[in-house]
Parts: structure tokens; sequence; C-alpha cells
């Protein structure tokens, strides 16, 4: 047989934050590594431009400057508005994550984190559309198939390795007949930007655990919302409806937006439509591992591609980094061993530590997102809850996975032991 000769030790799919964090961390360890995207940068993306303080600890560990002066905007904490309660819960002060977040638009997030890949030692190769996996003739993933520039002509790429990183639409894992698991929550999010100079410089994200609009009464529209300044004169304004909602597919998304908008103060500048920045754009959020498995046959998912949105707070960055940061310390060892059944038990360690960290929370996650598609669970728990600052602060801890693994608070240990008892998705 006629030894394949490789582009790459990995091609990564994908150069959205899971695959440059992959592509930086393997980069680092001096790996050779193919980044392959198909769009150019700068480019927009939907979602994703408030980053909690896991997201920041993720930017820190690949030596990105977040400072006010490098162009991010700073965040205490998170504003909780529902059951007539206005509450402002700071980021806890943790040993394991800063107590801060950040906020700075996809437009140039994506292509910031694509560059410290390059500069790691990583290959960047733009207007690369990748088709689907080239297979040996054992079924194992030896490279891909991609059309390249304007104008589409046929490229392959050879890789003993390939991640696919390439978002919730996971066209590469579908070729490989790896189909969502409609068991697994699903949400689906719209957002749109506005000039508002009331809230663009607001120092928290806002989180509307209720909906109303103008004539709606004391009917609750489906969903949560967010508001939060950009800092540059604007501000993201979405919501989220998730699959365990009555309304979920058979709702007007764009519509809701406006309704519950029209509802907001006047000086905020949201009920003018000439005070909005751009179109409504919506994104479907793959949450709990609604992908897997996330490793088989010389391919591992990274975030999205792999269904890991958090399902408690619809988050997607912090885990797309930090599962690229696993599925790279772990092929950096795989890659130390010899093709076969000792690089085939090493890779096994990325499903497996995937499901140790994580699975217990997402299982919890599952939990939650059935109780809040039910709008009386939802109005007795904010009623009740919103008014209870201390509870609350227990609510954002679990909900943002916020905690100190060892020599936490009770609050800590409390969640810990809630997500360890679990059993894993």
């Amino acid at each position: 047989m006629t030894a394949v000769e490789h582009d790459a030790d990995v091609i990564v799919v994908g150069a959205g934050p899971g695959g440059s964090a992959t592509a930086y961390h393997l980069a680092r360890h001096g790996v050779r590594v193919l980044l392959l995207e198909k769009t150019e940068f700068p480019r927009e993306k939907v979602c994703g431009d408030g980053l909690t303080p896991r997201a920041v600890r993720q930017l820190v560990r690949m030596g990105v400057d977040t400072s006010a002066e490098a162009g991010w905007l700073h965040n205490r904490g998170l504003r909780v508005i529902g059951g007539g309660v206005r509450l402002e819960l700071d980021w806890p002060e943790l040993a394991s994550f800063p107590n801060y977040g950040l906020v700075r638009t996809r437009l140039d997030f994506d292509d910031l984190l694509a560059q410290r890949a390059v500069a790691a030692g990583a290959k960047l190769r733009t207007s690369v559309n990748v088709l689907g996996p080239v297979l040996d003739g054992d079924g194992r993933v030896t490279g891909v198939e991609a059309e390249v520039g304007p104008g589409k002509e046929p490229a392959t790429f050879h890789a003993p390795l390939v991640v696919a990183a390439d978002g919730v639409s996971g066209r590469f894992p579908l070729a490989l007949g790896l189909a969502k698991r409609e068991d697994r929550p699903i949400g689906v999010a719209v957002r749109r930007y506005y000039r508002s100079p009331a809230k663009a410089d607001d120092n928290y994200l806002e989180s509307w655990l209720e909906l109303r609009s103008k004539d709606s009464g004391d009917n609750l529209l489906p969903g949560y919302g967010w508001i939060f300044g950009l800092g540059d004169g604007r501000v993201n304004v979405g919501l989220g409806v998730l699959n365990s909602s009555s309304a979920f597919g058979k709702t007007n998304y764009r519509r809701l937006l406006t309704d519950w908008l029209a509802n907001t103060p006047e000086d905020w500048g949201m009920t003018d439509e000439t005070n909005a920045d751009g179109p409504i754009l919506g994104a479907a959020l793959p949450m709990g591992f609604n992908r897997v498995p996330h490793y088989t046959r010389g391919v591992l998912l990274v975030g999205d591609s792999g269904g890991m949105v958090n399902p408690f707070n619809g988050e997607g960055i912090a885990y797309a980094m930090e599962s690229g940061e696993l599925a790279a310390e772990v092929m950096v060892q795989a890659l130390a061993r010899p093709a076969g059944p000792e690089r085939e038990r090493a890779l096994m360690a990325y499903p497996n530590e995937l499901k140790a960290r994580l699975g217990g929370y997402y299982r919890l996650g599952g939990i939650f997102v059935k109780l809040i598609g039910r709008p009386e669970i939802m109005r007795i728990a904010t009623k009740h809850g919103m008014p209870h600052p201390t509870l609350m602060r227990f609510v954002l801890k679990l909900l943002a996975n916020l905690t100190d693994p060892r020599g936490g608070d009770a609050m800590d240990r409390v969640i810990n032991a809630m997500t360890k008892a679990a059993p894993a998705v």
C-alpha cells in the first residue's frame, strides 16, 4: 500500500473559538496543525458577544490580553430581572476563575483567537470549505475533501487526526453518520444590535427571566431575554427559547423579540426601528452533548459540533474552548504513540474525560430545561426565588458553572456534590 503524505499532524475543521483554541494548544506543543476555515476574517457570528468568567479563563490560558486598553468591555456580573424584582449579582470570588466577564463582538473576537493560533505555529487557511472526510480501507478518517477559494477548486488534505469544530451544523460529523440526539435539549436564540446610549456602557450583563409584550397582560411570552452593552454605543439584545417550551418551533422568534422590546422604556431606544443596527439573526444552541460519540475513527468533536452548550445558561464559547484545550492535550499524548491500539487507547481519554468533567452537570441541566419549559414552574421559581439574594447567588454559581472544585464555600460544595451524584449523560 502506498504511504499517504500528511499535510499536518492534525487538521482542524472550523476556526471558531473551539477550533482556534484546539489549534493554539496543539501548536504550542509543537504539533503541526492545519486550521481550515470556510469564510474570510473578519466575519459575523450570531451568538456569544458576552463572556462569563469561565470563558475569560480560557482566553487567559491562550495568552490573550483581556484589558480594557486592548478593546475589551469588562462586566461585574449578572443583573437578573423577574418576579417584580431586579437583582444585581456580582461574579463570585473564586480561585479557579477570574471575577469579571467580558464583551466583544464576534466580528473580531474569532479573528483574534485565530491569530493567536497562528502566532503559536498553526497554519490557517481561509476560504476552504470542507465537504467531508477521506476514509481508508478500514473506515478510519485520514483527511478531508474540500473546495478552495472563490473558484471552488477541489482539494484533499491528509492528517492522521481530524478535529470537527464546524459548529452547530456539524456537517463533518454528519458525513460520518453522527446525527443529533433528539433526547437532549436544544435551544433557539435570536439577537439584534441597537444603538442605545442609555444601556451601552452598562457594567452588568442583564438577564430577563420573564418577557412581556405591551398587550400580553399577565401572560408571559415564551423564553428568556438578555440585554448588554457593547461599549461602542450599541447593545446586544436577544432572547432564547428551549425545546422544552410548548412554543418551540411554533413561534415567530423575530416577532417575539420585537413584541418584547416594544415594552421596554422609550429612552433605551429599542422601541424605534431606526435605532436598529442590522437585522435580527438567529442560531440554534446544541446542548447537553447532543451529538456523540465525541471521538470515533480518528475524529474528535469540539464545541457546538459535539453539542457542548451549557443547558443551564446557553453558554457555548467557554465549553468550545475548554473542549478544544482538552482535545489538544489528548492528541499530543496520542501522537507520541505508534498508530494502532496504543494510540486509540490514548484518544479514548477525550470522551471519557469530557463525560467525567461535564456529564453529571449536563444531566442536571437537562432536568432544569424541562422544568423551566413549564410556565407555571418558572412563575413560581421567580416569584419565590428572586427576593432571596443568597439563594440567587447560589443559582448564579450553578447556572454559570462557577465553583472551586476544592476548598470552595458551602455553595460550591453543594453544587459539586450534586454534579458528582448525577448520572453522566
